[in-house]
Order: C-alpha cells, then structure tokens, then sequence
C-alpha cells in the first residue's frame, strides 16, 4: 500500500508545484507530516544533498524521499511519480504545437519566446557575474572565451573545460 501512496504523493508533487525544486517543499513538509517516511530534519539533509548533486533538486529530492520510505523500488517509483505530469504535458504541448504550427498566433507566441527566454538566460548570468566583475583576471578569461566562442563554433563543454583548467592553473599561482 507504502507504494500506492507515494505514487500519488509525488504524482501531486510533479502536477502541482511551479517554480522548481524548492517549490516541491510545502508538499515534501506535508508527505513528512501525514506519512512519517521521514523526519523534517531528514528532509533538510535530502534538500542539501539533492542541491549539491547533478539534475533537479526536486527530482533528487524525490529519489531520495522514495529510498528513505520504501528502499530502491520506492526510490524509483518516486521519481518516475513526479515527473509523470512534465511528461504528459510535454506530450500534448508537442501534438498541439505540431498540428497549430501555421497558426498565426502560435507562431507569434513562440517567436516572442525567444528573445524572452534570452533576456531571462541574460539576467541569470549578470546576477551570477556580480562578484567576479571585480575580479580582472575573471573577466578577461570570460572576454576571451567568448570571443572564441563567436570565432569557432565549438561545443560549449570545450570552453567550460578550458576555464577550468586556467581557474586551476590561476589558483595554484597565487
């Protein structure tokens, strides 16, 4: 029955909470509450774990969640729970989209998503450039990375790779 609930704990968890993984906490607070799977300070620890590790703090949390309360199948169930509605909604969004793509308005709206998911992308990166634009070293590195970029299309892991080498190299000289 554990499975059944926690299904649907994390299939509500993944309908209902916008705003990524830290909007998933009201529900996780509740699911400690109602359940007892797990306590709310080990719910602090799997947030901080989760924030740490590679992908969605939401996913992970409910990874982590679902192996607390009912081990390696929970674990999963949990995690395929709560991405079932992304999914489904990806879904229809594609069938709509596919079958309105000559429509007038979907075109409009999709051509001013664009330039506005860049101007978002824009405002992410300043926001986290605010403490190195200090750093002269930094922003030269970012300079010529970027006038790299624009020269050589190459695969952005390539420049993430060779600012980590030099972030190295910097730290070891001074």
């Amino acid at each position: 029955m554990i499975y059944l609930y926690l299904f649907w704990e994390f299939f509500k968890i993944g309908m209902f909470s916008f705003g990524g993984g830290y909007a998933t906490l009201p529900f996780l607070y509740h699911i400690s509450e109602v359940y007892g799977w797990y306590t709310l300070d080990e719910l602090t620890q799997m947030t901080a774990i989760a924030s740490i590790t590679p992908g969605p703090v939401g996913i992970n949390v409910a990874t982590f969640a679902g192996l607390k309360s009912a081990g390696i199948f929970g674990s999963a169930l949990a995690t395929a729970a709560e991405m079932l509605p992304s999914l489904f909604l990806v879904i229809i969004v594609s069938k709509l989209l596919k079958k309105f793509s000559d429509n007038f308005y979907v075109k409009t709206a999709i051509e001013t998503l664009k330039p506005v998911s860049c101007a978002l992308l824009t405002s992410v990166a300043l926001g986290l450039l605010k403490p190195e634009i200090r750093d002269v070293k930094a922003m030269i590195l970012l300079a010529l990375l970027l006038l790299m970029s624009w020269k050589s299309k190459r695969d952005p892991l390539f420049y993430i790779l060779i600012a980590a080498v030099v972030g190295i190299v910097i730290s070891f000289v001074h």
